[in-house]
């Protein structure tokens, strides 16, 4: 029998930590599309920076376990934690402080669909030998018709099990969660089968490939990219509102994504630079290109390695379509976006939110380019970050009496405090010179569209607050209570933002 919860239409609370994990390794992934990129820009000198962005994503995971624990009853993961942790400075600043946080992580989880489709369907291309036919540039960047086609029918069908509920969704991801980790995995150690592939010259000092380019607005704009994909072992968050024992559940899998997430980022660079070097490869094919310089090219190489990979990515996408759309149900429950994004079907899955989610998805894959998607896509998310790191030291700093299922060492606070401010800095100066630095001179474009995106959520609130929450008389007695996560107690949940 369902909860009264689910009955009422809320989502369901069917997984474990292990849905949680194995669904947030979507996050973990997204090294197969920003490493080779950054190894050939920067050389050995991307190893450094990996680790230190990437010890800062598993801070950032250790905080939301506190997070998630402390607010069971919230999904969304990080940017629905904001309206609750902002309340010092009055409703009104936390719910929108909570309702930017949310768009801005959608816009910054929604682009890893089309991203990742791009990047099978490339390799799709390259295992079965499938012309990639015509080349053409819609938006932005060129692409072909081939990869165009196949990302659109793969996001397409993998919305099916997301449409079908958290128990086949996380049952599926789980399958390609098991399977995706084989390459990642293998990837850092088949060199160990052969030394003689290692060349340990490469790292060498960790210098820059380039050691003309090494400006302070060079290694800024490179962690701004980097912070796209190395912090998005968080994901795992999002779904511990669905976990059956969330205290439990939150600490598990948010401390197994930050620990195999900083395991497969620090690795994974340093053996690309052992293999490769700086190897003139196709970024968006290098692991083919990685393998096959161990091996040779044998056909049995590609295959065993290029199908799993296949398959991590495809979970990827699985996570970014089911993700943000649960951040969207969570900041429309809030009352801050249209109630359209509220809907859920008879699976307890947001729909709608998902399906708008898939529509953007669609369009973003014409812009060709994983790299030009990462520029705008990132202006959202390390925003909704430096949020929620700033959120979590207001929490620990000024409600330390509250009961913490998970509790970090009190430290923490100042480091996450530290963090946050940083990444703000990184949001706007990295983000500004980004495109024109480690894109193509002329892209700044993509920096504004980035910041215009962010902006819609004021005529999406308003439209809310003064279109959907008038027509219904009395909307504030029939919305359900909600729990204060600080006083413990019930309070109504109101469409007005003063109150």
């Amino acid at each position: 029998m369902p909860s009264s919860s689910e009955s009422q239409g809320g989502l369901h609370k069917k997984t474990n930590w292990w849905g949680s994990f194995v669904i947030g390794l979507a996050g973990t992934i997204l090294v197969t599309g920003v490493a080779p990129f950054a190894v050939q820009s920067m050389g050995a000198a991307a190893i450094p920076l990996f680790l230190l962005v990437t010890a800062a994503g598993v801070i950032l995971c250790f905080c939301l376990a506190e997070l998630a624990a402390m607010m069971p009853d919230r999904t969304g993961g990080m940017p629905s934690y904001a309206f609750e942790t902002y309340k010092d400075f009055g409703p009104g600043a936390a719910r929108h402080i909570g309702g930017i946080s949310a768009w801005s992580y959608g816009l910054g989880w929604f682009p890893v669909a089309p991203i990742n489709m791009i990047l099978a369907a490339r390799y799709i291309a390259s295992l079965w030998e499938i012309p990639l036919g015509k080349e053409y540039a819609p938006i932005s960047a060129s692409i072909s018709t081939t990869v165009l086609w196949i990302s659109i029918a793969g996001l397409l069908v993998l919305f099916i099990p997301c449409y079908l509920g958290i128990r086949l969704g996380a049952g599926f991801a789980t399958l390609l969660g098991v399977v995706s980790m084989v390459p990642l995995t293998l990837l850092v150690f088949l060199p160990f089968l052969k030394p003689e592939t290692m060349h340990w010259k490469n790292v060498a000092g960790f210098h820059l490939a380039d050691p003309t380019v090494g400006s302070f607005a060079f290694f800024i704009s490179w962690i701004f990219i980097m912070t796209w994909s190395v912090l998005a072992m968080e994901a795992a968050a999002c779904y511990i509102g669905e976990c059956r024992k969330p205290a439990r559940d939150a600490k598990i899998a948010m401390s197994a994504s930050g620990l195999y997430g900083f395991f497969i980022y620090a690795t994974i660079p340093l053996m690309l630079v052992l293999v490769l070097g700086r190897a003139e490869t196709d970024p968006l094919t290098a692991f083919l290109a990685y393998t096959e310089t161990i091996f040779g090219s044998e056909g049995w190489v590609k295959w065993v390695i290029g199908i799993p990979l296949i398959v991590a990515l495809l979970l990827s996408v699985l996570n970014a379509i089911m993700g943000c759309g649960r951040s969207l149900y969570q900041v429309a429950q809030d009352g801050l976006l249209p109630k359209f994004f509220c809907h859920t079907n008879r699976h307890g899955v947001p729909d709608l939110a998902m399906a708008f989610n898939l529509i953007c998805s669609i369009v973003v894959v014409f812009f060709g380019s994983p790299f030009e998607i990462y520029i705008f896509s990132n202006m959202g998310y390390l925003l909704s970050v430096s949020l929620a790191l700033i959120g979590y030291f207001l929490c620990r700093q000024r409600h330390p009496q509250l009961e913490r299922p998970v509790r970090m060492p009190g430290f923490v606070r100042f480091v996450a405090l530290g963090i946050g401010v940083f990444f703000l800095f990184v949001w706007i100066y990295g983000g500004y010179y980004a495109s024109d630095i480690a894109v193509v001179a002329g892209k700044r474009w993509l920096f504004f569209l980035g910041l215009g995106i962010i902006l819609l959520y004021l005529p999406l609130y308003l439209y809310r607050r003064l279109v959907e929450d008038r027509r219904t008389e009395g909307l504030a007695k029939e919305l359900p209570l909600a729990t204060d996560f600080r006083s413990g107690s019930k309070a109504e949940t109101s469409s007005n933002p003063e109150e």
